[in-house]
């Protein structure tokens, strides 16, 4: 599976799907993607405040006046982390692989005009994560442009 993710559309949904492999165990990697401070480093607006439970709230700040909650929809240790943004919803999964474990990633929204915007957008966010898991610095590669094109050409049709 590529990097860009795949597109799909049921019932006038999206759902854009992304798959990375990490060499760390679920447990590991899921106290990753589950730590407050780790968690603001590669997620868009998190602040950090995290109440990890079924029904728990995330907050997120846009840093321009617009503050909201996710509410937490799935909460497994070790395999699975959900939670409704908005009208968006995110939904975290990891299942042992070989020596170590394969995320799914599904970010499902409404409108499909974004979808080579926001599948930019999380192709840089999960890069980063895969540093942090990986204990390497954090770099925000300066490459949105690129990968708008790239993400185009691999959707075709997808505007």
């Amino acid at each position: 599976m590529n990097n860009y993710g795949t597109l799909h559309e049921s019932n006038g949904r999206y759902a854009l799907k992304f798959e990375r492999f990490f060499p760390h165990n679920q447990e590991e990697v899921f106290r990753i993607i589950t730590n407050p401070s780790c968690f603001s480093q590669w997620y868009p607006f998190a602040t950090g405040e995290m109440d990890l439970r079924i029904g728990g709230k995330i907050a997120f700040d846009d840093g321009e006046g617009t503050t909201y909650k996710a509410t937490v929809t799935d909460f497994e240790k070790p395999y699975l982390f959900g939670f409704r943004e908005v009208d968006d919803l995110i939904n975290i999964s990891l299942q042992e692989e070989d020596k170590g474990c394969r995320m799914i990633f599904i970010h499902t929204f409404n409108d499909g005009s974004w979808a080579v915007n926001i599948a930019a957008g999380w192709h840089r966010c999960l890069d980063v994560l895969h540093q942090i898991v990986n204990g390497h610095p954090v770099d925000w590669e300066d490459n949105s442009a690129e990968l708008r094109e790239s993400i185009k050409l691999n959707y075709l049709g997808c505007n």
